[in-house]
């Protein structure tokens, strides 16, 4: 019998520790939601970053909430890497992408946005977020996963370092196609001549690039478990280290330059400032680095917090989309009683003046939320791995 090579790891089972990071960052991901429904930041209208309003506990909360899309759509595509390694035929796995991808785009424009986000039909506003850039990225991802690994490394490296020097580029200059290019690099709302607005949240191109690296980085999953790890830790340390270094030179890699403050703190928080509309170099260096360094460190450590984190992570369509109507129930609720109309969200509408709840209280809310899920996530994830022979399950 043929030896395996020492460096060289068998195909790898369902990995505990990619469902601790991705549950991990579907949990944190729901304080931000929280925010957007009930702190008064959010339904005043003022940016929780901008330094000239916030406090230093609003910044954070919204901050530390960046590494979420970043890490959730870099673990999307180590997921099709892993499942390459367990032997899916590449054609079968385009297909799946390809429809998955599909499935997510047209969940982001109706049902998700007019049941969970508003409340609301309206066929004249759609949003491109978080569900329509991994739909994107999967189909492209679909068709990446055929050629030779070196072209998917340059493309990936290509776009997340080389895409901030597109930002010159006005959509503006593209004439009628600017729209074309907002979808693409720089966001932002337009027009249709029939008066039907989109608003792009989450421009595609650099969000290719984060899925694409996360397929690149499934090739460390053929290599034995200390080996890995020990690759897995240092290229984390390397990637902060680059942010440390390009954020230092405040000449590259972000829409906005840091400054100094009047006080020490605030100056450390505008370095932290990373642009995440769309996501800069600085951005996916400061969030994909922390993210590699605990995908590592999950594998030797599990703390026993961490237990009920893996079933968020084993079902986070499932608790995305519960999550979002369950915040917008019980917000909806809320401002009946409240206010005497509930007739606005963070997609739509205007909140009365004055509006909204303390930080304390998003704290509160969002550990609530999040435990109540637990349950059904559980329940959920329990049904995956029973039916495997359901194939409409993978599809959440």
């Amino acid at each position: 019998m043929s030896q395996v090579p020492p460096t060289v790891a068998p195909s790898p089972a369902r990995l505990d520790s990619v469902d601790l990071l991705r549950g991990l960052v579907m949990v944190v991901m729901a304080l931000d939601h929280t925010r957007d429904f009930f702190h008064y930041s959010a339904l005043q209208g003022f940016d929780p970053l901008d330094l000239g309003h916030t406090t230093a506990a609003i910044f954070l909360t919204r901050w530390i909430t960046h590494f979420c899309a970043p890490i959730f759509s870099f673990l999307a595509g180590l997921g099709v890497a892993l499942s390459v390694i367990r032997g899916k035929p590449k054609r079968d796995l385009s297909w799946f992408l390809v429809t998955r991808g599909l499935w997510l785009i047209a969940l982001e424009l109706t049902v998700l946005v007019w049941f969970g986000w508003a409340f609301h039909v309206d066929l004249t506003q759609y949003h491109f977020a978080t569900l329509w850039a991994l739909g994107w990225s999967m189909i492209v991802l679909a068709g990446l996963i055929h050629l030779p690994f070196w072209v998917i490394v340059s493309f990936s490296a290509a776009i997340i370092a080389g895409h901030n020097s597109l930002d010159g580029i006005k959509p503006e200059s593209w004439g009628r196609w600017g729209w074309l290019w907002q979808t693409l690099h720089a966001g932002g709302g337009f027009d249709t001549r029939g008066g039907i607005h989109f608003r792009a949240f989450y421009p595609l191109l650099p969000w290719l690039g984060i899925m694409s690296a996360g397929y690149c980085a499934g090739s460390l999953y053929r290599l034995e478990a200390p080996l890995r790890q020990r690759r897995l830790f240092l290229l984390g340390v390397g990637l902060l280290v680059a942010f440390v270094l390009v954020r230092a030179a405040n000449v590259y890699g972000n829409l906005t330059p840091w400054v100094h403050q009047p006080r020490p703190l605030f100056t450390l928080l505008s370095y932290l400032d990373a642009t995440k509309y769309p996501p800069s170099l600085c951005y996916d260096l400061m969030t994909l680095g922390p993210g590699l360094i605990l995908l590592a460190l999950f594998e030797r450590w599990s703390p026993f917090w961490s237990k009920p984190l893996l079933a968020y992570g084993r079902v986070p369509f499932f608790y995305y989309i519960l999550h979002i109507v369950l915040l917008h129930g019980i917000a909806y609720g809320f401002n009946t009683l409240r206010y005497g109309r509930a007739d606005f969200s963070p997609v739509r509408g205007t909140a009365p003046v004055g509006a909204g709840v303390g930080l304390i209280w998003v704290y509160v809310i969002w550990i609530a939320v999040v435990a109540s899920l637990y349950p059904a996530c559980r329940w959920f994830s329990g049904v995956k791995q029973r039916r495997r022979d359901l194939t409409w399950l993978s599809y959440f």
